[in-house]
């Protein structure tokens, strides 16, 4: 099945991870739109296979897998499964991500930090691994890998040390990838998001802590925007490559923040 999967797979995969809800879900519904077949993962089944029902209602090809990304059988798992099914993988939006409670850094539980390292730092890497041996091995050779930093990557908002620190190093992990997937064909860009208006962000219209110590309501943009950009990243040819893209909404406080 893989032999024939490689033969025959005409349309560019790409893998979501963290599709059931907000950018995933979003990032994914557009990569459907333009014509990649998506292989749609996260914790919980039934919000993919919602998804994947709708695709192929829609005449598109989408792949449900669940998968824990912090566990390194279960990203093994679902490679083998793209593996299968497609042969190949041209895209991988590493999207996956969780916060931790916004305390001081003395009240912050150790297992709430190393859920979120889990999450957002080893997860990353276990799909970037598994992806980039994928990409290095099949044919035509190479690939995109796009990550999700967060304006957190640049400035931190107050009691988010676990947060921020994991999207600092994700820039670290984007251009050590980008790196060492010159010699073959792999690229690796990040896009830094700010105030994507999904159930992550609803807080930020109630109003949430500001460097000055206020509470303040902080404007939104339409996810769309974020699934668009994503998109025109994943549609450039391999010989060129969005290192970093800053998108957020345009008034939130980011420049000038603190």
């Amino acid at each position: 099945m893989t032999q024939t999967a490689e033969t025959t797979q005409t349309k560019k995969v790409a893998l979501v991870t963290g599709a059931g809800s907000g950018i995933g879900k979003a990032t994914a519904r557009k990569l459907l739109a333009g014509g990649y077949s998506v292989v749609l993962t996260g914790r919980r089944q039934a919000p993919l296979d919602a998804l994947a029902t709708d695709a192929k209602a829609q005449g598109q090809d989408a792949l449900a897998v669940a998968c824990d990304v912090t566990d390194a059988a279960s990203v093994a798992a679902l490679f083998d499964a793209i593996r299968l099914r497609y042969g190949r993988l041209d895209v991988l939006f590493n999207n996956a991500g969780r916060n931790a409670p916004p305390v001081e850094i003395d009240q912050i539980e150790l297992d709430d930090w190393r859920s979120v390292v889990d999450t957002n730092l080893t997860g990353v890497f276990l799909c970037t691994r598994a992806a980039f041996g994928m990409m290095k091995a099949q044919t035509p050779r190479g690939g995109r890998i796009i990550n999700n930093g967060s304006i957190s990557a640049h400035a931190p908002r107050p009691f988010s040390i676990a947060y921020t620190a994991t999207k600092h190093a994700i820039t670290g992990l984007t251009k050590s990838v980008s790196l060492d997937g010159r010699p073959y064909d792999i690229v690796c860009g990040q896009i830094d998001i700010g105030n994507a208006a999904t159930e992550m962000a609803e807080r930020m219209a109630r109003g949430v802590p500001q460097a000055n110590g206020t509470i303040a309501v902080e404007p939104l943009m339409d996810v769309e925007h974020v699934a668009d950009a994503v998109l025109h990243m994943a549609n450039l040819p391999l010989s060129a490559n969005v290192q970093f893209m800053t998108i957020m909404a345009s008034k939130m406080p980011f420049v000038g923040r603190g």
